[in-house]
């Protein structure tokens, strides 16, 4: 089982600056770089706990979609190669957006399945080799209580994260990416009731969808099908509700926490008192 690790991004969230954030003058460069994958976290780039959850998982291969300009992680991993996976340097021309890495990524798959997930953060090894044990395209769905419960995520980002919708079989029946806040969850549910308050009403509790998929070949069509955001981006998970209205059936497996994020120079305290002592092992 191969993997794409999406690392395309400006990290631009990362590059603000934030008086209440106390960072080492290395992870201080890092983050005015926007170089989230080389944060450095208990002296290590955050992108090797990433790589070695990846391996832990049982994944051999992996492909990480940078930024024509890579220079300091293609001379970071030349220095120290890993040893349990091969890593290739997929470029992604213009940061257009998740689903227009994937696009950048097709030749690179070669028609084979493939598990795609974000840089800047660390998926539990559980849920990561329940994908990798799937026969068919699914996704791990966290339950929005457990992430806020277990991860260093607060609560009102976790609610900007695309909610979705399962089906008593266990498959995803939809997905909205960075839905509104609910404005009032005792009224009827809707069509245009955000939602938030809808999902919880239906489910009972609100799923998460983290940005890690597992996927076959038929995904690039959607990929290359689906419009722009109103943020200008061409967004994965829109692409995933496409290829769903399309057919394309998409296993939700029940996944547990925690999924560490470091998106902001504050992520990087938690991260690193989470990670203190882990040993990555890309």
């Amino acid at each position: 089982m191969n993997a794409l690790v999406l690392a395309r991004g400006l990290g631009t969230r990362m590059q603000r600056a934030d008086a209440g954030a106390v960072l080492s003058d290395a992870q201080r460069r890092a983050a005015d770089a926007g170089l989230k994958a080389l944060m450095p976290i208990a002296g290590r780039p955050f992108l090797d706990y990433v790589l070695g959850s990846l391996a832990d998982a049982g994944i051999e291969r992996i492909g990480l979609v940078v930024a024509p300009r890579h220079e300091a992680i293609a001379a970071h991993y030349a220095a120290h190669p890993p040893s349990r996976v091969r890593l290739d340097f997929v470029v992604q021309p213009e940061a257009l957006g998740t689903a227009n890495a994937l696009v950048a990524a097709e030749a690179w798959t070669d028609g084979d399945p493939f598990l795609v997930m974000n840089g800047d953060n660390l998926y539990p090894v559980r849920a990561l080799a329940d994908l990798v044990s799937l026969d068919e395209p699914g996704l791990p769905a966290f339950d929005a209580d457990d992430l806020v419960r277990t991860s260093n995520i607060p609560e009102a980002r976790i609610r900007a994260f695309a909610l979705i919708e399962v089906d008593a079989r266990g498959y995803l029946t939809g997905i909205v990416e960075k839905p509104a806040p609910p404005s009032d969850p005792v009224e009827p549910a809707s069509p245009s009731e955000p939602v938030v308050s809808a999902f919880r009403r239906n489910s009972g509790n609100v799923l998460i969808s983290m940005n890690c998929w597992r996927f076959d070949a038929r995904i690039f069509d959607a990929c290359r099908d689906v419009p722009r955001s109103p943020r200008g981006e061409y967004e994965l998970p829109e692409a995933v509700g496409l290829a769903v209205r399309q057919g394309t059936p998409f296993r939700a497996v029940a996944a547990a926490g925690p999924v560490l994020d470091l998106s902001a120079r504050a992520d990087a305290i938690d991260v690193e008192r989470r990670l203190r002592g882990v040993e990555p092992r890309p």
